[in-house]
């Protein structure tokens, strides 16, 4: 390992698995908020709810 990164191997191994942490979990609080998002606006669309976009011309 220390003729790949070098005496400082451990360290540099250690960032990249807390930066590998830490976009994962971002990513994942992305999904799940989205699929959040579309659960409640279905359930807003299913109560007659609609968006101002639609509006008739």
């Amino acid at each position: 390992m220390s003729a790949f990164f070098g005496e400082h191997g451990g360290f540099i191994l250690a960032s990249y698995a807390a930066a590998l942490v830490v976009i994962s979990g971002l990513v994942a609080r992305a999904v799940v908020e989205h699929r959040l998002r579309r659960r409640e606006l279905e359930r807003l669309e299913a109560k007659g709810v609609r968006r101002r976009s639609e509006t008739a011309a």
